[in-house]
This record gives structure tokens, sequence and C-alpha cells, in this order.
């Protein structure tokens, strides 16, 4: 009978190494894993929140007197729905149909505020009136400027971004009596697709409505248009 030779035993140095490779294989394994799951289950980073505001107005005309002996007070622009809200609003379709919020473009300001403040100024630079201001005491006798947001977007367009702003305009004495009430509307395409292209857009845009409406402030007040 043929013997089968026996197969030396393993020695105790050799098994052990072997199983402290085996330990190291299993911890590098269960490190890896529980990396991955720490890695998809943590959170996505979260954009920074940018503040945007309308770049500065460029100078106007003054005329060379008042128009209105009575001050004039500009109040704050109504805004309804989603124009009362601080987010930079977005068009979903290219005719302005529906309407979106970003998450992270905010104005620096509410519209309402910054349009009352700019059609203040910008009055007052005309020197329309001997005093022009956003606020006076009820007693006071004076002319009031209104203005409502009907619209004030931006729309992606096939040839690229542009602002789209209407307002609707009023004038009245203190008992409430409309002087001049009308609707001005102005678009302007952005120079690229950038939020600081539109910021810009929106001033452009804003000013050319300001200025309809100063045109027939003035030729309310008996100026020449």
């Amino acid at each position: 009978m043929k013997r089968v030779p026996r197969i030396a035993p393993i020695s105790s140095p050799v098994r052990a190494k072997t199983k402290a490779h085996g330990y190291a294989a299993a911890r590098w394994t269960a490190t890896t894993l529980c990396t991955l799951m720490l890695a998809a289950c943590s959170p996505p980073t979260v954009p920074d929140v940018t503040y945007f505001r309308l770049p500065p107005a460029a100078k106007v005309e003054r005329l060379p007197k008042p128009l209105s002996v009575l001050p004039i007070e500009v109040e704050t622009f109504r805004a309804e729905g989603v124009y009362a809200e601080q987010a930079v609003l977005y068009a979903t379709t290219p005719d302005a149909g529906a309407l979106r919020a970003y998450h992270y473009q905010l104005w620096s300001d509410p519209p309402s505020r910054t349009l009352q403040e700019r059609l203040t100024l910008r009055l007052r630079e005309t020197g329309i009136a001997p005093l022009v201001t956003d606020r006076l005491p009820a007693s006071v006798q004076a002319l009031h400027v209104k203005g409502r947001i009907r619209r004030y977007e931006r729309v992606q367009q096939a040839q690229g971004v542009i602002a789209q702003v209407e307002f609707e305009m009023r004038v009245e004495q203190d008992s409430g009596e409309p002087l001049l009430e009308q609707s001005y509307s102005a678009e302007q395409a952005a120079a690229n697709d950038t939020m600081s292209a539109t910021a810009q857009a929106f001033a452009t845009a804003v000013d050319a409505v300001f200025a309809k409406f100063q045109t027939d402030f003035i030729a309310l007040e008996g100026g020449k248009p």
C-alpha cells in the first residue's frame, strides 16, 4: 500500500500571523463601510444666502423751480402675494405665466421699500416740490404718491434673461381724490445670466418706469413734459 505523506501542521507563529492579517482586513472593511455609510447619510451642503440690491440710479435733471407748493409724500409701495416677499422672483415660462421664488437669492430689502426709497430720492433730486419725503404727519397737507407692484420678476427667454416690471402709480390729494392714476411697465435685457446682471437690469427697468411717471407728474403740475 502506498503511504500518503503527512502534511506538516502550521506552526503557531504562522497561524497567529494569518489571524492578524484577517483581523486587519476585517477592521479595514468595517471602517470603510462605516465611512461610506456616514457620507451617504450626511446632509448636502447648503448654499450661502446672497443678497442683492439695485445699483444707484443715474442723476436726474433738476427743474428750474418747484412746481408744487405742497410737500410730496411717497408711500411704501403696495405688494400683494408673492410680490410682498423678499426673495427674487423668476418666471418658469417665457410668458411669465407662473412664478417661483429663489431660496438663496434675496433682495437686500423688500421691493416695496426699495421702490419707495428710490422714487423719493428721484423726485427730491428733480426739485419738483420744496419737500419730498417718505413720511409726513397726517395733519400736514400734501400730495401723496402711491404705487402698487404688479410685476417684478426675472424671466428666462430664448434670447436671454430679462427683468420685467410693472407698477400702478397714483397721485392723490389729502381727500383721496386722484389726480393721476396709470400703469407703467418696462423690461430690460440683462447683460448675461448672472444675478448681478439681473439686478442691474431691474434697476434700468425701474428707472425707465419712474422716468415715465415723472414726466406725467411734471405735466400734471404745470411743467413741461
